[in-house]
C-alpha cells in the first residue's frame, strides 16, 4: 500500500491536507482558531466589563453572568484548544491536517455559537444553546477519527477531555434553560481543562525544555516522564473530580492539598529555572505552576479559607489561559517559520495575563475593593490578548517564512 492511499480514503469523509489554494488563514488549524480565540477574548471581556457597569446587555435572556462564564469556558477556550489539537494531532498521528474548506466550515460553526448566544432575545435560549453545542462534538469527532485512524491509542486520553467539555457545555446550557445554577458545569469544565494541562503540559513542557537545553549544549535535563508523573496526574484528577462533585467536603481538602504537593514536585523535576533566558519557555513553567497553586486553593476553599470564585479564577486564568497563551505564541511562531523568541510585545502579554491571574482572586478576599479589582483584572486580560492580536494577526494571516 502506498503512502498516498490512506489519505485518499480519508479525504472522501473529511478532506484533509495542507490547502494550497484559498486564504492562508485556513491552511492550518492554528491560524483561524488562535486568531479567533484571541479576538474573542478581547471582545467578550470588553462586553462583560460594559455589562457589569450597566452599559450593555450582551446576552439578553441568557443572563450576562452566565454568558460571561460560558464565553470564557466554552467560547474563547475551545477555540484555542481546537487550534492546538488540529495542529498537534497530525504530528502525533503522522497524518495530514484538516485544512481548506473543511477547516473554514468548522471555524464557521464556532463563530455561529458566538453569534447565537448574542441573539438569544431574537432566536431564543434553546435555539442558541443547540447551535452552540454543535462545535465541541464536531471537533471531538474529527480528532477521534484522526487518532483512531493513526492508531495512536494513548492519545485517546486527551480526547476524553473534549468529551468532558462537550458534556459540561450541555449541562451548562440545560442549567440556564431550567433557571438553575451553573456551578457544577463550570467546575466540570475547569477541571477538564486542567486535566488536559496536566496531560499535554506534562508532554510539552519538559520536552521543549530538554530540546532547548540540548541545543544550548547543556545536559541538566528535566526528569523524563515516569511513574511519578502518572501518580501526580491521577492525584490531580481525583482532587478535581472531588472538587467538581463536592467542593466543600473534607475529603476534597485532603485530596487537593496532597495533589498540590505532588504537582509542586513534578514542576520542580522539569527544572524550569534553567530556561530563564528564553521567555517563550519560561511562561510554560509559570503557567503550569498555577496547577499546584490551584489545587492548593481547592484544599483551602474546602476548609473554608478561600471563596470558590477565587479557586475558579486561579485555575481558569492561571493554569488554563496562561498555558493557552504560551502555546498560542510558541506554535504561531514555530509553525510559520519564525524563531522561537518572545518579543517585547509577547513578553508584555505574558506579564499582563499572569498579573490578571494573581489579581482577580483578590476580589473575593478584599470585598470592599472588589469593583476596582475586577476592573483591573479585566483590563489586564484585554491587554494580554489585545497585544497577542496586535502582534500575531499578520503572522497568522500570512504565508510561512520558511520550511520547518
Amino acid at each position: 500500500m502506498s503512502a498516498s492511499q490512506p489519505a485518499a480514503r480519508v479525504s472522501r469523509a473529511v478532506p484533509r491536507g495542507l490547502s494550497r489554494t484559498g486564504p492562508v488563514l485556513f491552511s492550518y488549524g492554528f491560524r483561524p482558531f488562535f486568531l479567533g480565540g484571541g479576538v474573542w477574548a478581547v471582545v467578550a471581556m470588553a462586553a462583560w466589563i460594559a455589562a457589569i457597569s450597566g452599559r450593555l446587555d450582551p446576552a439578553g435572556d441568557y443572563g450576562a453572568p452566565n454568558w460571561h462564564a460560558h464565553e470564557m469556558l466554552f467560547g474563547f477556550a475551545p477555540a484555542v484548544l481546537a487550534g492546538f489539537l488540529l495542529t498537534a494531532v497530525p504530528n502525533w498521528t503522522g497524518r495530514l491536517p484538516v485544512s481548506g474548506w473543511p477547516l473554514a466550515g468548522l471555524f464557521a460553526l464556532w463563530c455561529a455559537g458566538r453569534i447565537a448566544l448574542l441573539l438569544t432575545g431574537e432566536i431564543g435560549v434553546v435555539a442558541a444553546a443547540v447551535i452552540d453545542a454543535l462545535f465541541l462534538p464536531a471537533l471531538l469527532a474529527i480528532c477521534a477519527r484522526e487518532v483512531i485512524a493513526g492508531r495512536k491509542w494513548k492519545d485517546l486520553k486527551v480526547l476524553s477531555g473534549l468529551l468532558a467539555l462537550s458534556l459540561a457545555n450541555g449541562i451548562f446550557h440545560l442549567a440556564v434553560i431550567d433557571g438553575d445554577h451553573v456551578h457544577t458545569a463550570t467546575r466540570l469544565a475547569v477541571a477538564a481543562y486542567v486535566v488536559l494541562v496536566m496531560i499535554v503540559g506534562g508532554r510539552i513542557v519538559p520536552s521543549f525544555t530538554r530540546n532547548w537545553l540540548n541545543k544550548a549544549g547543556r545536559t541538566d535535563f528535566p526528569v523524563p516522564y515516569n511513574r511519578y508523573d502518572t501518580i501526580a496526574i491521577f492525584a490531580g484528577l481525583g482532587a478535581l473530580g472531588a472538587w467538581t462533585a463536592q467542593p466543600l467536603h473534607p475529603a476534597t481538602a485532603a485530596l487537593g492539598l496532597a495533589a498540590a504537593a505532588l504537582h509542586c514536585i513534578r514542576l520542580h523535576r522539569w527544572r524550569g529555572w534553567t530556561t530563564a533566558p528564553e521567555k517563550v519557555l519560561v511562561i510554560l513553567h509559570i503557567a503550569y505552576a498555577f496547577v499546584p497553586l490551584g489545587l492548593l486553593a481547592i484544599g483551602l476553599s474546602a476548609l473554608g479559607y478561600l471563596e470558590e470564585r477565587s479557586v475558579l479564577h486561579l485555575l481558569s486564568v492561571g493554569a488554563i489561559a496562561c498555558m493557552m497563551l504560551a502555546v498560542m505564541t510558541r506554535a504561531s511562531l514555530g509553525h510559520t517559520g519564525r524563531p522561537l523568541k518572545a518579543s517585547r510585545t509577547t513578553i508584555a502579554s505574558y506579564v499582563a495575563l499572569v498579573l490578571c491571574a494573581l489579581v482577580r482572586p483578590l476580589g473575593e478576599v478584599f470585598a470592599d475593593a472588589s469593583t476596582e479589582i475586577y476592573a483591573a483584572a479585566g483590563l489586564l486580560w484585554i491587554v494580554a490578548f489585545g497585544l497577542f492580536c496586535l502582534e500575531y494577526l499578520p503572522i497568522l494571516a500570512r504565508k510561512r517564512r520558511a520550511p520547518l
